[in-house]
């Protein structure tokens, strides 16, 4: 059996895997069961190593190199995440540019390559992941590796309207040549990435098919990615019922929880869910003392300004709510940039009436499926779901809304927390079908089925 190759930006520390709620990293731990992990090591040095440091535990190898501190900042905070992020998730306005991060963003792809290369065998399946890496598939093949190479994105794909705007675009597109398979999450970004290949490239794209020159052909599909469900239920029981579990349902008092997950991202409409709130709270007094909103916002890439912005608004806005509404034993609004573990925020899901997951674009948003996940059975919350989030095609039973309409956001808490037993029942039953079926293994299966299918190019 071929060995199955991951390759990430980042690579978890192996007692760190799976601790994360939602994202990447928690999506390709419940992935994988063995095979080699290779990435970036999330360390820094004097320069960025062209050789991995290899560890193993339980069955898998982990493979990692570190960044210099000026690759780091050119490649990953520059170029990465402050062009190719901000341009994916529709935030044009956002997006910055220099030649010479986009230069350090090819020389860390090389460097990868240079340092996986001699790693792979010649049987190895290849899965590279995520915007950080588009070039690599490239740089592997001029390093004459002829293997089954995958490349997946997990954030949305942008039509040519927008993709237009990104210097040397179209060399990031023709890059994607190199893999035989490119998988996207969902249909819409599918059909972005086609029409981007065609108007930018002039790349015909046939079912599923993308004929490049000399016969070459790429395979282009969509393979929304799930979770492991069954084992994220489980884990939510027994957070429930740990001490982090008893503790919260006590300091709510017997108050409705909404709760909030996310990363401290301007991509998530963090800000336009504290107005939802605070509108639900001055249009609905009844619901005063009676519900608290728990946010998990943890903090990423402090050193990107717009990120550092975003941190700023929220600290102000979560300050403006429990000033207003708040009394002596009612805190409306609990704001946590701390990491907190996954084990605890599932028991924190499963103690919540509502899921409140409303970014402004989103590839997928596991956290929806987890909320869901983790839900009992016998007195399911209710998910509210922006209708820019990838998993809304999957879970469309969610209260869908308008990310952008805060009074959409309050109509829908209110909904969610005035809805019966009875239909919060029915819409939980038709998703936790679909999330218990549509795993990270079936994910995980059909890409991989799909890249190791038919004829070598």
């Amino acid at each position: 059996m071929a060995r199955l190759v991951l390759v990430s930006n980042r690579v978890p520390s192996p007692a760190d895997r799976g601790v994360r709620a939602g994202g990447l990293v928690a999506a390709l731990s419940e992935a994988i069961s063995g095979g080699l992990w290779f990435g970036w090591s999330g360390q820094t040095g004097d320069a960025t190593d062209t050789t991995a440091t290899q560890r193993r535990s339980r069955g898998v190898t982990y493979a990692t190199v570190d960044l210099s501190q000026a690759d780091y900042e050119r490649y990953y905070v520059g170029f990465s995440n402050s062009t190719l992020w901000p341009l994916l998730h529709y935030r044009l306005g956002l997006m910055e540019f220099e030649r010479e991060q986009y230069y350090a963003y090819l020389d860390v792809n090389r460097a990868f390559a240079a340092a996986l290369s001699p790693l792979l065998q010649p049987d190895d399946v290849v899965w590279v992941h995520d915007y950080h890496l588009i070039p690599l598939g490239g740089m592997l093949r001029e390093k004459g590796i002829a293997n089954r190479i995958g490349f997946f994105l997990h954030v949305p794909f942008v039509p040519p309207s927008a993709y237009a705007v990104v210097p040397n675009g179209a060399a990031l597109l023709q890059s994607l040549g190199a893999y035989d398979l490119v998988g996207v999450q969902t249909q819409s970004d599918l059909q972005n990435l086609a029409d981007c290949l065609r108007e930018f490239l002039g790349w015909p794209v046939e079912d599923g098919n993308c004929v490049l020159g000399g016969g070459r052909t790429t395979r282009l599909g969509a393979f929304p990615i799930g979770i492991d469900a069954t084992g994220f239920a489980e884990m939510a029981v027994e957070g429930a019922n740990s001490a982090e579990g008893k503790r919260l349902r006590e300091s709510l008092a017997r108050r409705a929880l909404i709760m909030g997950v996310d990363r401290l991202d301007y991509s998530k409409g963090l800000p336009n869910r504290f107005h939802g709130y605070s509108r639900l709270l001055a249009r609905c007094p009844e619901h005063h003392q009676r519900i608290t909103y728990v946010q998990v916002a943890a903090r990423s890439r402090d050193d990107v300004p717009q990120y550092q912005a975003i941190r700023r608004e929220l600290d102000r806005l979560a300050g403006r709510v429990n000033g207003r509404f708040g009394t002596i034993d009612w805190v409306p609004l609990r704001y946590v940039t701390r990491p907190v573990p996954r084990a605890t925020l599932a028991g924190f899901f499963r103690v919540a009436r509502v899921g409140l997951v409303t970014p402004l674009r989103d590839g997928m948003n596991l956290v929806a499926k987890e909320y869901v996940a983790a839900q009992d059975a016998d007195d399911p919350g209710v998910l509210i779901l922006s209708r820019f989030a990838g998993a809304v095609h999957e879970l469309p039973e969610a209260l869908v809304v308008n990310p952008i309409d805060v009074d959409e956001i309050a109509e829908a808490l209110d909904a969610a927390l005035r809805m019966p037993l009875d239909e919060r029942k029915a819409r939980w039953q038709r998703m936790w079908e679909r999330v218990r079926t549509d795993s990270a293994v079936a994910w995980r299966r059909s890409f991989l089925d799909t890249l190791t299918d038919g004829r070598r190019n």
